[in-house]
């Protein structure tokens, strides 16, 4: 472990914890084999170890004694803190009624023990909480600090992000953090989006690329017109879903909670029970009020209350070290029974960089991608982009365009029209086509009744794909595709890439009530995920059991309606991100198993007489501490 991997509040933890041991150790050796509380004769001999002893336990346990009582005040009275402060100030108290009736004194040195040994375990869950945050704290750093901004004069002045409006000009020198979303005007650079995507790989930037608040300059200066707001930037809704992760709790946490809510009371109950009943029918007060005082210490439930947390917190932190963002325990939780997996195609299973690979008929084709351009030129969809860039001259722009949802657009001036579209759109207007027979999405193309031709325009599936449906049918997983394409391109891609099956030729709102008709007859325990690029699919992300968006990175609808944010847009971090919440609920489940067995054990131990205040000690130190490292497991690497 290395110093220079522990905060200042930790490294002065661990000094406090190493000292206040080594003088324990001291002053114990130094009891056990002189005797402190014979040193000095008659009924105060008890006073010399009492001294030392409290010497250590304050320097030890002076925060435990202050939030015990701070919580009190505030009316929070049975936390663990207050359970350490009864169990060692009883201790104490039993010690100096042992040594003022002449009886060998016994329970100094436990006292200190026990809050030696619990420090020793809030350290060890600080310090295991903090190296779960790193990866999460990693990202808080893409917060800007300052926009430079242009004023009318020509110069810059340094303001708040928050302040800079859409429409402003901002410079970025190199070393500096893009502060917002933005299109380049002036200057070529190259970018770090190392924090936001985990691609080490730097970016390049010109006039005319979109930069995204979060990345760094690195080599020259950039000047932006910026996009959107900082509200609306990338990085504000990143750091926004990274701040609210750990509200969302998972039904394992929830359950913990409650069980610490009712079982620290009836600890309590039964412990003022255990001294007070058998001493008032044998008269041996100190034995039982002892055996009380070891049953309270076992009984602190922290190894359930800390470790459970932490396996979630160290699970979410594990994940965005790998560029997957989960948006709280609660989804990583139901991601472990994630069975099926419903995927959208374009840019999700393909890449979406769309190229004309035919058009009929070919001694036309000039005439045909004339008049897709006319009709596709103020489109942003990918294949009208491709037509248009096709194309490559100015088109009329005089047209009136109508877009025809789920069919495609009409383009008319003075009584000439143009239909630009799918076999529906042809079919709606009653026009007689040439069907096309390849695989691949068809535009067909039609000017006043006529049927002019056909574009043929394919999409690249992604070189992962086929692994990643493979890794999830392995798993026992099943993987869907729901499309708007025709059911021969949908066909191909599903038996390209191994999928179990498919939906063609569906519109945006056909896709929803598929998602509905899939959730609705799906067995209870199925968990259904759909992974989709969260800009069309929105509602989908929305309405299935887990919303997974692919390229979070720059789409504001992946990040406000998905549950979980793949930034790196690579698919397989679905497998990935399968194995780190399946380990993570092994763990749950095994530091809950473990926990609640050790310490019911002692606590029957405790309460008949077996068990001392070290066993005790063990109990619930001991446990909370073996329970923290194994949480800790869920950290280790998985590539």
């Amino acid at each position: 472990m290395k110093p220079s991997s522990m905060s200042t509040k930790e490294r002065r933890a661990l000094i406090r914890i190493c000292v206040a041991l080594f003088l324990f150790l001291v002053l114990f050796i130094i009891d056990k084999t002189v005797v402190l509380g014979s040193v000095f004769q008659g009924s105060a001999a008890w006073v010399f170890p009492f001294c030392l002893y409290l010497a250590v336990y304050l320097l030890i346990g002076y925060d435990v004694l202050w939030k015990a009582l701070r919580n009190i005040l505030h009316g929070q009275v049975l936390d663990e803190n207050f359970l350490m402060c009864i169990a060692t100030v009883g201790a104490f108290a039993l010690a100096i009624y042992r040594g003022v009736t002449g009886q060998p004194i016994e329970g100094f040195d436990e006292a200190c023990a026990v809050l030696l040994f619990y420090q020793v375990g809030e350290w060890f869950q600080g310090y295991a909480t903090g190296k779960s945050r790193k990866s999460i704290a990693g990202l808080m750093d893409i917060r800007p600090d300052y926009a430079n901004l242009l004023r009318a004069d020509g110069s810059y002045e340094k303001t708040d992000p928050a302040e800079v409006c859409v429409g402003d000009t901002i410079l970025i020198n190199p070393g500096e953090r893009v502060p917002l979303d933005g299109v380049v005007i002036k200057g070529a650079s190259t970018l770090d989006t190392k924090a936001l995507t985990g691609e080490s790989l730097p970016q390049e930037a010109e006039a005319g690329s979109e930069v995204i608040s979060g990345s760094v300059n690195l080599t020259s200066q950039l000047y932006v017109r910026v996009e959107k707001t900082f509200y609306d930037s990338t990085v504000s809704k990143i750091l926004e879903l990274v701040e609210n992760a750990a509200g969302q709790k998972s039904k394992a946490e929830n359950f913990i909670t409650r069980f610490a809510k009712f079982y620290t009371p009836i600890v309590c109950g039964v412990a003022l029970l255990l001294a007070v009943l058998p001493g008032l029918i044998t008269g041996d007060w100190s034995t039982w009020v002892y055996r009380a005082l070891a049953f309270l210490v076992v009984s602190c439930p922290c190894a359930l209350v800390i470790s459970i947390p932490l396996s979630f917190f160290a699970g979410i932190g594990a994940a965005s070290k790998y560029g997957i963002l989960v948006k709280g325990s609660n989804y990583l939780e139901k991601f472990d029974r994630a069975n099926i997996f419903v995927f959208d195609k374009t840019g999700t299973l393909t890449k979406g960089n769309f190229a004309i690979t035919k058009i009929t008929p070919a001694n036309n084709a000039d005439e045909v991608l004339r008049l897709a351009a006319l009709a596709e030129h103020a489109s942003n969809h990918p294949i009208a982009q491709s037509i248009a860039a096709r194309y490559g001259k100015p088109t009329d722009k005089g047209y009136t365009l109508t877009n025809v949802a789920g069919a495609g657009i009409i383009a008319e001036k003075d009584g000439d029209v143009i239909l630009c579209g799918n076999e529906k759109l042809m079919e709606e207007h009653g026009i007689p086509f040439c069907r096309e027979t390849d695989v691949g999405t068809v535009v067909y193309v039609a000017r006043n009744g006529t049927f002019i031709g056909s574009l043929l325009i394919t999409d690249e599936i992604k070189p992962e794909a086929k692994e990643v449906a493979g890794a999830l049918n392995t798993m026992g997983c099943k993987t869907f595709m729901l499309t708007g394409d025709n059911a021969a391109i949908a066909k191909n891609v599903a038996t390209e890439t191994g999928l179990t099956g498919y939906r063609a030729s569906l519109l945006p709102q056909d896709k929803v009530a598929e998602a509905e008709r899939m959730l609705t007859e799906k067995k209870p325990k199925d968990v259904l995920c759909f992974v989709g690029d969260g800009i069309n699919d929105a509602p989908v992300l929305m309405r299935s059991d887990i919303g997974i968006a692919m390229g979070g990175v720059g789409s504001d609808a992946a990040i406000e309606a998905s549950d979980i944010v793949l930034m790196k847009d690579d698919l397989r971090g679905l497998p990935l991100a399968k194995r780190i919440a399946r380990k993570t609920m092994a763990i749950v489940f095994e530091n809950i198993v473990f926990s609640i067995a050790i310490k019911v054990a002692i606590l029957i131990l405790s309460a008949v007489g077996i068990a001392n205040m070290w066993l005790a000690v063990f109990g619930d130190v001991g446990v909370a501490v073996l329970a923290i490292l194994n949480a800790m497991r869920v950290n280790s690497k998985y590539q």
